[in-house]
């Protein structure tokens, strides 16, 4: 597989603790080290205090336990170790005793000093450490062989690829995070050691809050707890360690291991400076300068990439999609029934043509209807078979809209296209793209003409993929009084059909399935034998793909050649590399090319974080040039 450029390979890693013995704990932590230069990682994160164990007590005081953690550092700094580590330590400085951070590469150690000392529960800190802040600018690091610097609070360390910065347990749960002033000062990356202690639900709250926290820092976060070996008195440490990347958690190890464990993933820095940039807000509040110093960790080489590469990135997996599909509907319902009280109707108008887009539409519009309770009777369903509509489609339009209790009517258009080819010369043997498109504007005119005449608002069937695409026909199927689909892509619309189907009833269902296991298909071409002529896929590939770069372009600003990378992963054994190149492409010609459309696009509530409005979503002018990133695609060889 071919590498995917800003990634950072990274292990948050929880050694087996041997209370008060440096020695014994330097030798669990390079054994880790070991499996994390076996596997390509570039930053590896140690647990609070991990040379010395975070419950020794008094024993931090003494001057054996001291040197003998000073000792250990001197032998991890010392192993020609290709990733850059991050372990806990107390050092004495200028008279006080400060809970450290060591940051180890290529033979150096960079020094962090705990800034938020806990006092209370049975965290009892103040006894032994103080505060970061209280360091004077003059602290010398003595008794340390390795090369050393001390950093000040709040400072950052250039790593090259990214920018890092380290904070220590509580320091994440105070009202300010030193975290938020580093990541305003450009770490992209935040390492936290933390001795965080088990109770039952907290584990879930934990992550929770550090999932959200890496959201509002737009940074990767990684999570490292001390674990098996700690002492139990009072305590017990559950060893949890995670990685999470902007609002995802990306990866997590097993906790309460009584050996040592670790969990590696991949953080998109592109992507988190991608949503830094287009997010000014996040600099707004960054008041001092910030100062850093530089390590150089080892490059990223390894594929495949260790994170999550989801095939369908609109829809989340697991207990949150059945809630994910119910705000979706409630996003779509709640902006319809505004959109119709401010315009004083209880009526609308829509296509409906057996396929999946004006489905959703109608199924979306009922769902309105009941939670306003009005009369579905007002919703008009129009089908209008042409000259490619499908018998299939024909006959599930119809039993769609009579289960759904709506009004139905049945407008055929090839008496009118047929009258308009008369009048501009157009062959009906020609099946060009006037063809095409003269069925897709008659349909337009039919609904709102209707819509006109009984005072009703024109629903919109188009959904996101197509948006993306232009796969629509300007001023026909492109055009509506309000588009609920707007913002839901192909892929994701599937589950909210399905969704929507048991919410408005059983016998709904069977109907709807069927409609999910028909072709995408625009049938405006002849059939043979009512069978489709046209299915979308064949011509523009799979909607899966486009959808997948969809997201990633709009999510991380990746550019073809990591979104071919990436979808070469994500759907490997499911679409070959050709097909993978050809969509690609037909993705960036299309995207560029079709923008005049989306300068156009009617109104509708933004249902998933990507939309292509041009009110404030996505500014693009109709006459961009797209070669840069045709010639990225173009590149692209044919061996990796």
């Amino acid at each position: 597989m071919p590498a995917v450029s800003g990634m950072i390979r990274t292990m948050a890693a929880v050694p087996h603790v041997h209370l008060a013995n440096p020695k014994k704990n330097a030798e669990e932590i390079a054994a880790l080290l070991d499996i994390a230069d076996e596997n390509g990682v570039q930053l590896c994160v140690f647990p609070e205090l991990s040379l010395t164990g975070y419950t020794c007590g008094d024993l931090f005081m003494q001057p054996a336990l001291l040197n003998a953690a000073l000792s250990a550092l001197d032998e991890l700094a010392a192993r020609d170790t290709k990733a850059a580590f991050i372990v806990g330590l107390p050092i004495a400085l200028c008279g006080r005793l400060y809970n450290c951070a060591a940051i180890v590469s290529n033979h150096s150690v960079c020094l962090a000093a705990k800034t938020h000392i806990p006092n209370s529960g049975g965290f009892c800190e103040r006894r032994w450490f103080s505060s970061g802040e209280t360091l004077p600018a003059h602290a010398q690091v003595s008794g340390l062989h390795a090369k050393s610097c001390l950093l000040r609070p709040h400072q950052t360390i250039d790593c090259g690829s990214f920018t890092l910065g380290v904070e220590i347990c509580e320091d994440l749960w105070v009202p300010a995070p030193p975290s938020s002033a580093l990541a305003m000062h450009g770490a992209t990356i935040i390492a936290n050691l933390s001795a965080s202690s088990a109770l039952a639900g907290k584990h879930t709250a934990r992550r929770e809050a550090i999932k959200a926290h890496s959201a509002r820092c737009m940074c990767g976060y990684i999570y490292a707890g001390a674990g098996y070996g700690e002492s139990t008195t009072d305590m017990v440490f559950s060893g949890h360690a995670g990685i999470y990347e902007s609002g995802t958690l990306l990866a997590e190890n097993t906790r309460f291991s009584r050996d040592s464990s670790y969990t590696i993933a991949d953080i998109d820095t592109e992507r988190l400076a991608y949503q830094r940039r287009a997010r000014p807000s996040f600099w707004q509040d960054t008041l001092t300068e910030a100062v850093s110093v530089s390590i150089s960790p080892a490059a990223f080489s390894a594929a495949p990439l260790m994170r999550p590469l989801p095939v369908l990135p609109f829809l989340p997996d697991g207990a949150e999609k059945d809630e994910f599909l119910l705000d979706a509907l409630n996003i779509q319902a709640q902006g319809l029934i505004r959109r119709m009280e401010q315009i004083r109707t209880k009526k609308l108008v829509l296509g409906v043509s057996g396929g999946l887009d004006s489905t959703l539409a109608l199924l979306s519009a009922a769902y309105a209807y009941d939670l306003a309770g009005w009369d579905k009777q007002g919703i008009v369903g129009i089908t209008m078979p042409g000259f490619g509509t499908g018998k299939r489609t024909k006959g599930n339009a119809e039993k769609l809209m009579e289960r759904i209790g709506c009004t139905m009517l049945t407008i055929p258009i090839g008496p009118a296209v047929t009258q308009h080819f008369a009048d501009i010369g157009q062959s009906m043997e020609v099946h060009d793209i006037c063809y095409e498109n003269s069925q897709a504007r008659e349909r337009t005119q039919i609904i709102m003409d209707y819509a006109n005449k009984i005072g009703a608002l024109v629903l919109g069937t188009g959904d996101l993929s197509e948006v993306a695409l232009g796969w629509c026909t300007y001023n026909g199927d492109h055009m509506s009084m309000y588009n609920v689909n707007d913002t839901v892509p192909k892929t994701l619309m599937r589950s909210m059909v399905a969704y929507a189907a048991q919410l408005l009833g059983e016998s709904i269902v069977p109907v709807a399935q069927d409609i999910l296991d028909t072709p995408v298909s625009p049938e405006l071409l002849p059939g043979k034998n009512g069978e489709i002529a046209q299915k979308t896929e064949e011509t523009l590939g799979a909607y899966e793909l486009h959808d997948f770069f969809l997201w990633h372009m709009m999510d991380a600003g990746a550019g073809p050649e990591k979104l071919f990378a990436m979808a070469r992963q994500a759907f490997s054994g499911m679409h070959s590399r050709e097909e993978i190149l050809r969509a690609l492409r037909t993705f960036i010609r299309r995207f560029f090319t079709q923008q005049f459309k989306r300068s156009a696009m009617p109104d509708g509530p933004q249902v998933t974080p990507v939309s292509l409005s041009p009110r404030g979503s996505w500014h693009m002018p109709s006459d961009v040039q797209m070669q840069l990133w045709l010639d990225e695609a173009d590149a692209l060889s044919a061996e990796d």
